[in-house]
C-alpha cells in the first residue's frame, strides 16, 4: 500500500504540544562514551491499535565488563507485554515477576557473573532498564514488545512515540541514605525516586550518539484513511513502510496523524484462552450522535487551596477534585493550575500562563497537584486576582475559573469587593470541601460568576459533586451513560473507566472490561440523555475475536486505575495489582521483566556501573553544567515556607487600590455573550455583595437575598432564547447556588426560595421550571429601589483592554 505523507501545518502542530519527559541517548564512562549504537522502532498500526517493537543495541568498547543503567520512554498508554535479551548469539526470554523478586533475581545473576537485564516502570511513560555483565567488545540487544491504543479525536488518530528526555524539577527536602538510583538529582521527601528518573544530559555538540531508525506500517482495517501527516520528522514511503530520514537525532517525539473517515461503532469480545468458566474481555466503541457540533474552546484556571486548614481527608479530596477538573479538558482548551496558601505556586514545567491542554501538559499538572500538602495560611485574594487576570485576554473562548477550597477566610468583604469588577464574562465554579464549610461565602462567589456551587462534606460525596462540575466544564452531548449486555454478564468492578464519562463532540467513547458467560450472539447497549433531554440509545452486536491486543490494553488501563487508587491511600490493593499484572503478562509499577542467561561470562561478577546521558530536547537552551543545575533546582525547593501571618496581621495585599489593580486584573465586560449566556451582575447586587460579612457559613440576610434574587431573575430573562439543554444547565446551576446560600435557612421569609429549590430539583419540563423560577425570583426581589443616601457607588465596568479601577477598601 502506498501512502501520501505531508508535514503538518502550523495550526495542526500547535495542537500537539511537545513537552518531552523521557528519551534515549548514550552510555558514558570515565573513559569516554559507550554508545547506544542502534535504536530501531518498528510499529504496525491496525485501525486504532498500535503494535510496536523497540530494539536497542549497545556496544562495549572498553576493556572491562559493564553494568549499564538507562532511562527510556514509551507511549504512556502502551502495555509492555514482552522482553528479550540477545548477546553472543543467545536469546533469553524475560520473565515477568513481582518487582522485589525480579530485582533479587537480577542482582544475584550479576553477582554470579551471568549476563542479565531488568526493565522497570517508574512513571506511566518512563522506564528504567539495567543490563549487567556486558563484556568488552560485546553487543547486547534488548527487544521490547508493546501494544497500545491510538487516541482518536476530531476525525483523526495520533501515533506518538517519545524519543527524548528533559531535565525535571525535583521539589522537596533531600533524604538521607543511599540514593534509589544512579541519576543526577537527590531523592527527596516529595520525589523519593528522583535519582531513578534524572539521567545526565548529553552535552551540546556531542556527535550523533546512535543510529536512529523508525518504520511504521499502516493497515486501515477497513476504515477510510486520508492523508497521513508527520509533525516533526521528514517521512518517506518505502514499499508501504513510512520511515524517517537517516541521521535524525533522538531529541523530539515522533508523531503521525492519521485521518480516518466514517469510523463505526464496534463491540469486540475476546474469550479467555484458558479457564474453567467462560468469560473474557470486551471493548466497546461508541460514537457521539450525528450532527453534534464541537464545544467552544475554553480557557480554564484551577485554584487549589493547600492551606493548613485543608489537612487530612480534605487535602486528599481536594487533590482528587482538582485532577478531575484537569481531566475534563481537551486539546482545544488552554488552562493554568495555581496551588496556594500564603504564597502561590505553579507547576514547574508549565510556567505561570495559560498552556494548551495536551496530554503531557495535563499529566504535568496532575503531578503538581499530587504533591500538594496542607501548610501555611489562606491568602485567597491573591490567587483569585491572578486567576482572573490570566483569563482577561481570552477572546472567542469560554472563560472558566474553578476554586477548590474550604473557604475558611475572614476577609470575605475584601475578596468580594476586589474581584467583582474583575469577573466580567468569566464563569466561576466553587467546590467547598469541609464538614463545616464557609458555604455562604462560596455561594456568593458562584453567584457573582453565574457558576455552580458544590459542597463536599465527605469523600463519598466527591464523585457526585465532580460529575456535576465535569458536565458544566466539558459540555458533553450525552450524559448519564449506562452499559448493559444481552447475553454475557458485565463485571462493573472490572470496567475501565470505572465511572463512565459523557459523550463529547468528535470523541468516541471507549469502554472495556471483563465479562462472564458466552458472548456468542450477544450485544451491548448504551443509554443516556442528550443535551435536549431526549433519550439516547445505541446497541452494538458483539463480535468474538481472538485479539490479545484488546486484552492487554484493558489490563494496562485497569492496572492504571488500581495504581491510582493505591496512590490515593488504599494499600490493600498491592496484591491485586501484582496478580492482575502477572495474570495478563503486562508490566506495571509493582512488577518487572527480568532476563537471565544461564552461562557465567564474567567470573567474580566485577563490573563498572555506567549511567546513560540523554539528548537535550530540541529547542532547549543548554545550561553550562546540566547536572549541577538540576541539583541546584532540587536544593532551591528545600527552603522552608514562610510562616503564616500572625492572627490579626494585615493582608499582604495593598488596601489602597493600587497593588491589586496592577496584579493582572482583568476587565469586567458586562453584557458580552460568552458560551451559554451573558454574565450580568446588577449594580445594586455588586454593592450589596461587597457589604456582606457575617460568620462563616451564615446565610445572607433577607434584604441581601432580595438583591441576589433580582440578579438571578435578570439572568434568566437574558438567557430566555437559549436552547433547552443550555437553560436546563442554567437552572441546575441556580439550584446549586440557592442550596448553598439558603438550603439550611430556617427563617420563614426564605420559604418562597426554599420551595423554588425543591421545584428546580423536580423532574418536570424545563419550560415549566424556567417560568416558575422567573416568577418566584421576581416576586421575592420586589420592586427595584435605587441605593439609599450614602450608599457606596458602584464601580464602573472597565472597557476591553482596560484595567478596572476601584476606590480604596476599608473594613466595615
Amino acid at each position: 500500500m502506498t501512502f501520501s505523507v505531508a508535514p503538518m501545518g502550523p495550526g495542526e502542530i500547535s495542537r500537539i504540544r511537545i513537552l518531552p519527559d523521557a528519551g534515549f541517548g548514550c552510555l558514558r564512562t570515565d573513559r569516554g562514551a559507550l554508545p547506544l549504537d542502534v535504536l530501531d522502532v518498528r510499529a504496525h498500526l491496525s485501525g486504532l491499535v498500535a503494535r510496536t517493537v523497540v530494539l536497542t543495541e549497545f556496544v562495549n568498547v572498553h576493556e572491562v565488563a559493564l553494568e549499564a543503567t538507562y532511562v527510556f520512554p514509551l507511549p504512556d498508554r502502551a502495555a509492555v507485554i514482552g522482553m528479550t535479551m540477545t548477546a553472543d548469539d543467545r536469546t533469553v526470554e524475560a520473565e515477568l515477576q513481582e518487582r522485589a523478586a525480579a530485582r533479587e533475581t537480577y542482582d544475584k545473576a550479576v553477582a554470579s557473573g551471568r549476563r542479565a537485564s531488568i526493565a522497570e516502570e517508574e512513571r506511566p511513560d518512563v522506564f528504567t532498564m539495567r543490563v549487567g555483565n556486558i563484556l568488552p567488545g560485546e553487543r547486547v540487544t534488548i527487544r521490547l514488545s508493546l501494544v497500545g491504543p491510538l487516541p482518536f479525536e476530531d476525525g483523526a488518530a495520533t501515533f506518538r512515540f517519545p524519543l527524548v528526555v528533559a531535565p525535571r524539577y525535583i521539589p522537596g527536602t533531600p533524604l538521607a541514605g543511599p540514593p534509589a538510583g544512579d541519576g543526577q538529582a537527590q531523592d527527596t521527601d516529595a520525589v523519593p525516586d528522583a535519582s531513578r528518573i534524572t539521567p545526565p544530559v548529553l552535552l551540546p555538540g556531542f556527535p550523533n550518539p546512535l543510529r536512529l531508525s523508525i518504520g511504521v506500517d499502516i493497515d486501515p482495517a477497513g476504515l477510510t484513511l486520508g492523508e497521513v501527516k508527520s509533525s516533526l520528522h521528514a517521512v518517506t514511503d518505502h514499499d508501504g513502510t513510512l520511515t524517517i530520514a537517516p541521521g535524525e537525532r533522538a531529541d523530539r517525539d515522533f508523531i503521525l496523524r492519521l485521518p480516518y473517515e466514517g469510523g463505526g461503532e464496534t463491540a469486540i469480545a475476546v474469550p479467555d484462552e484458558s479457564g474453567d468458566q467462560a468469560g473474557g474481555v470486551y471493548q466497546l466503541v461508541v460514537l457521539p450522535p450525528a450532527g453534534t457540533a464541537a464545544a467552544r474552546p475554553k480557557d480554564v484556571v484551577l485554584l487549589l487551596d493547600r492551606s493548613g486548614s485543608m489537612g487530612g481527608w480534605k487535602m486528599v479530596a481536594a487533590r482528587r477534585a482538582a485532577a478531575r477538573v484537569v481531566d475534563t479538558l481537551t486539546s482545544d482548551d488552554r488552562f493554568a493550575v495555581l496551588t496556594f496558601d500564603h504564597q502561590v505556586d505553579h507547576p514547574a514545567d508549565l510556567g505561570e500562563g495559560l498552556v494548551e491542554a495536551s496530554d503531557r501538559n495535563r499529566f504535568r499538572a496532575v503531578e503538581h497537584l499530587a504533591h500538594a500538602t496542607a501548610r501555611g495560611g489562606t491568602e485567597l485574594l491573591s490567587p483569585l486576582t491572578q486567576g482572573l487576570g490570566l483569563l482577561r485576554a481570552s477572546e472567542d473562548r469560554d472563560r472558566v475559573l474553578v476554586l477548590v477550597t474550604d473557604g475558611q477566610v475572614g476577609n470575605e468583604d475584601q475578596i468580594v469587593h476586589d474581584i467583582t469588577p474583575l469577573i466580567g464574562t468569566t464563569r466561576v465554579h466553587t467546590i467547598g470541601i469541609d464538614r463545616a464549610v464557609n458555604a455562604g461565602f462560596l455561594g456568593r462567589l458562584a453567584a457573582l460568576g453565574a457558576g455552580r456551587a458544590e459542597l463536599v462534606e465527605s469523600e463519598d460525596r466527591l464523585d457526585e459533586a465532580m460529575e456535576h462540575i465535569h458536565r458544566r466544564i466539558g459540555a458533553p452531548v450525552v450524559t448519564g451513560l449506562r452499559v448493559t449486555a444481552d447475553g454475557p454478564t458485565l463485571l462493573d468492578d472490572e470496567r475501565t473507566p470505572a465511572r463512565l464519562p459523557g459523550l463529547y463532540p468528535g470523541v468516541p467513547l471507549v469502554v472495556s472490561g471483563r465479562y462472564t458467560g458466552s458472548a456468542t450472539g450477544g450485544g451491548l447497549t448504551v443509554t443516556g440523555r442528550t443535551r435536549d433531554d431526549r433519550e439516547f440509545t445505541t446497541t452494538v452486536a458483539l463480535q468474538e475475536r481472538p485479539e490479545p491486543a484488546i486484552t492487554a490494553q484493558w489490563a494496562r488501563a485497569r492496572l492504571r486505575d488500581l495504581e491510582d487508587a493505591y496512590a490515593a491511600g488504599d494499600h490493600t490493593l498491592e496484591k491485586r495489582i501484582v496478580d492482575t499484572s502477572l495474570r495478563y503478562g503486562v508490566l506495571c509499577r509493582f512488577t518487572a521483566f527480568v532476563a537471565v542467561d544461564s552461562r557465567v561470562v564474567n567470573e567474580g561478577g566485577s563490573t563498572r556501573r555506567v549511567t546513560q546521558p540523554v539528548e537535550l530536547p530540541q529547542g532547549w537552551e543548554a545550561p553550562g553544567n546540566v547536572a549541577p543545575a538540576m541539583i541546584q533546582m532540587a536544593s532551591a525547593s528545600i527552603a522552608p515556607p514562610a510562616p503564616p501571618a500572625a492572627p490579626g496581621a494585615p493582608s499582604l495585599m495593598s488596601f489602597d487600590g493600587t497593588a491589586e489593580s496592577q496584579a493582572g486584573a482583568g476587565p469586567a465586560v458586562g453584557g458580552r455573550r460568552t458560551g451559554a449566556f451573558s454574565t450580568f451582575a446588577a449594580p445594586r447586587a455588586r454593592t450589596m455583595l461587597s457589604k456582606v460579612a457575617g460568620s462563616a457559613g451564615a446565610p445572607p440576610s433577607v434584604d441581601e437575598m432580595r438583591v441576589l434574587a433580582a440578579t438571578e431573575a435578570q439572568r434568566l430573562r437574558d438567557a430566555a432564547g437559549l436552547p433547552v439543554w443550555e437553560r436546563r444547565e442554567l437552572l441546575d446551576d441556580l439550584a446549586s447556588r440557592l442550596d448553598v446560600l439558603i438550603g439550611s435557612a430556617t427563617d420563614e421569609a426564605f420559604r418562597p426560595l426554599i420551595d423554588l429549590l425543591a421545584r428546580l430539583r423536580a423532574d418536570t419540563p424545563v419550560d415549566e421550571r424556567w417560568e416558575g423560577a422567573l416568577q418566584t425570583l421576581t416576586a421575592f426581589a420586589g420592586p427595584a429601589t435605587p441605593p439609599g443616601p450614602g450608599a457606596e457607588p458602584t464601580p464602573p465596568a472597565a472597557g476591553p483592554g482596560q484595567v478596572p479601577t476601584r476606590k480604596a477598601f476599608w473594613k466595615r
